[in-house]
């Protein structure tokens, strides 16, 4: 997309679901019952299924329209105005039956039960005037699949049908819905569902190879131009043709992975919406799912919306004037308002290539970047004394050119704790093969419920090795 366009419409079709959060703390056992005892602290709903992915494409900030099919009872009141609470213009085909809940039961955030209510294949409404034209006018469409009939409503899936070839369609299958029709652009089952729609190729080692597999055997089957499979914190895996490419995820040490598959096709679709490649769409379902578990998953994204007490379907205004503050007011600026904050810290003495990607995709995981940049003394005393080769004002201007960096915090010590501490950031990125008993930031920063967060280096870009190639070719 070219920068400063306005994003473009997204249309979702899909089953649409209340979620709902009871969160509190067990410190006793029921005296009657083997049972724990959960002293209830909040409540919090949000929606789910179909829902979500249009909440989430809206509160990328770009227009997003369901067709859906709510209940006339007091769980589909609430979805409603959910809904219309995060600006997704909603388009009701109406349903006989309750509207969808799942309600999770939690301690600390801690699963302990999850209660399900409503039944699948409840009579759904017919096909509105509106919804008709809607599909018609769309260039985009995602269908989100919950298993619940909408999908196979048979004047949805005609319509569907007459618009693949001609328009962008993805679809979100589900292993109780129906398969997608021909000529979608995309198909983004995850890897069990995966496996069970090309049941003939279940090798069960669930391994990258049986993705591209289950894969191109789907595309074939389905006649989609690509389908991708969802590999979970393994990445995903793209296959079109008989071609398949895998889109590694950033590590992520912890989380909660509810709505991840939400995320991603509401990113992947967004992205093919204004213009992105199949590739890059999935790069970008990826990076956007990974940051969405590390930050908590959809219980975290409805927390720091209600937190925030803003209006969902716009990010806290955190950039505006950005460059006039120091990290450390940018960083308390970024928190008053509830958003999320991500640091990332190194040495940056001859800015490569792979520090540009892990720039750029920590400047993804949230709404604002802060660099904790060794001074001139500590690069020479962890590089030795010949380093750096880039003096620090060197290194602050040309990090705060970059625009994916909002602020950089310059620190003498050897390691970053002490401004962590200032900062108190949400996301911690380190670009490299680490584990997370080998960062003593990581305990740092989980400390005030932070999440750490890696990514791979780029292959065959460092300095050292710059410093190599110099040397070896006579310094010309």
């Amino acid at each position: 997309m070219r920068p400063g366009a306005p994003m473009k419409p997204l249309l979702v079709i899909g089953d649409a679901l209340l979620d709902r959060d009871i969160e509190g703390v067990v410190e006793r056992d029921c005296p009657d019952a083997p049972a724990p005892v959960l002293d209830e602290q909040e409540s919090i709903s949000r929606p789910g299924g179909a829902a979500l992915a249009a909440a989430l494409a809206a509160a990328d900030g770009r227009p997003v329209t369901l067709i859906t099919a709510l209940a006339d009872d007091r769980p589909g009141r609430e979805l409603a105005g959910l809904l219309e609470g995060h600006s997704v213009e909603v388009l009701d085909v109406g349903v006989a039956g309750a509207t969808p809940e799942k309600i999770r039961v939690r301690d600390r955030g801690r699963t302990l039960l999850r209660i399900d209510r409503g039944e699948p294949g409840q009579r759904i409404g017919s096909l509105t005037a509106a919804a008709r034209a809607a599909i018609g006018w769309a260039e985009t469409i995602l269908v989100s699949d919950y298993g619940r009939g909408l999908s196979e409503q048979r004047a949805i899936r005609d319509a569907l049908t007459f618009a693949a070839p001609r328009k962008t369609v993805i679809w979100d299958p589900h292993p109780r819905g129906a398969a997608p029709v021909r000529c979608i652009a995309l198909a983004t089952p995850n890897r069990a569902e995966a496996r069970a729609f090309a049941t003939d190729l279940a090798s069960g080692n669930g391994d990258g190879d049986g993705a591209a597999s289950w894969g191109r055997r789907l595309a074939a089957d389905w006649h989609a131009r690509h389908v991708c499979v969802t590999c979970a914190a393994d990445g995903a895996v793209l296959s079109g043709g008989d071609r398949s490419s895998a889109v590694p995820a950033p590590r992520v040490c912890a989380g909660d992975s509810c709505g991840a598959g939400d995320r991603f096709a509401a990113a992947a679709a967004g992205a093919l919406a204004d213009g992105s490649t199949t590739i890059d769409a999935v790069r970008e379902g990826v990076e956007s799912a990974s940051s969405f578990v590390a930050l908590g998953g959809a219980s975290g994204w409805a927390a720091r919306m209600q937190a925030a007490g803003s209006r969902p379907g716009s990010r806290p205004e955190t950039h505006p004037g950005r460059r006039a503050l120091s990290a450390g007011a940018l960083a308390t600026a970024v928190h008053a308002q509830g958003g999320t904050l991500v640091a990332t810290g190194g040495c940056f003495d001859l800015l490569h290539t792979g520090h540009i990607t892990t720039l750029q995709t920590a400047g993804t995981l949230g709404d604002c970047l802060i660099v904790c940049l060794n001074s001139d003394a500590s690069v020479s005393r962890l590089k030795g004394p010949s380093r750096p080769l880039v003096a620090q004002a060197d290194r602050v201007r040309v990090l705060e050119a970059l625009s994916c960096v909002d602020a950089v915090a310059v620190f003498d010590e050897d390691s970053p704790g002490r401004v962590l501490r200032e900062l108190r950031p949400d996301v911690w990125v380190k670009g490299g093969d680490y584990e997370r008993r080998e960062l003593p930031e990581g305990e740092i920063v989980e400390g005030w419920g932070g999440r750490v967060v890696t990514l791979p280096y780029v292959d065959g870009h460092s300095t050292s090795r710059l410093l190599r190639e110099v040397v070896g070719r006579g310094g010309s």
